[in-house]
């Protein structure tokens, strides 16, 4: 059998119906988690929960890598929108990310993790384009809040700091475009799987419903959004990249 994909979220309600559906399913505690291999729509996977923060998700992609072999990692989850036309319900997949709260200066510029003369982890261009048409397949009937369901492709924020508050999201982003980056969603974990998938030389995307907008309300947004749409979306679009 090929070697499995992984398939990592942060919360347990953004991989809700995906560990139901795994077939011939066996569990590992591995690393202080637990990891489920088996089939998923007819493809070999492992399902683990990478935790919240850039530490626990860099963790668990090691993991997941140096234990179970995988050929490519998949993060599917929700994030916060920071550019003025990401709305909430909106979908975004990573073509880039960046730890908005790495700064290593003057030693090494701005947002540049060190010692690694990288700033920005691309995601794997192929896989990204095969996670576009899936996207597109499985939210082109679907709307949210009686619009329809706009998909964005572009950088992705990672911090650890669950970011809430206009003033803080307006600091955040003009700091980093002064840099010349411009971030369209921000969340805690994604920067750090990708440079963990970079350094192992396997491929990772990432897609990310849109919560909240970053903002006052956002601790608010968040928790009823997650429990309703995050888990409905990440069906859906792990259905059809795993069909295609």
């Amino acid at each position: 059998m090929k070697a499995p994909l992984a398939i990592l979220s942060a919360l347990v309600q953004e991989q809700a119906g995906l560990l139901e559906q795994l077939q011939g399913r066996t569990s590992v505690r591995h690393a202080g988690r637990e990891f489920h291999s088996g089939l998923l729509f007819g493809q070999p996977v492992v399902l683990a929960l990478a935790r919240i923060g850039k530490v626990a998700a860099a963790t668990t992609a090691a993991a997941l890598i140096e234990r179970f072999g995988v050929r490519g990692v998949l993060f599917t989850g929700v994030a916060g929108g920071v550019a003025q036309d990401v709305r909430v319900g909106d979908v975004v997949l990573g073509s880039g990310f960046i730890q908005h709260d790495m700064d290593a200066s003057p030693l090494f510029p701005r947002y540049e993790v060190p010692l690694s003369g990288t700033t920005v982890f691309p995601a794997d261009p192929q896989w990204l384009a095969a996670l576009h048409a899936s996207c597109s397949t499985a939210l082109a009937a679907r709307t949210y809040a009686g619009q329809a369901i706009q998909l964005h492709k572009g950088l992705i924020a990672s911090g650890d700091r669950f970011v809430n508050g206009a003033q803080e999201v307006s600091a955040m982003v003009a700091s980093m475009a002064r840099s010349g980056h411009r971030p369209l969603a921000v969340e805690m974990e994604g920067a750090a799987v990708a440079q963990t998938c970079a350094d192992y030389g396997i491929p990772f995307v990432a897609v990310r419903t849109i919560s909240d907008r970053a903002d006052d309300n956002s601790h608010v947004d968040f928790a009823q959004f997650i429990d309703t749409v995050a888990s409905d979306y990440a069906q859906a679009i792990v259905r059809e990249w795993l069909r295609s």
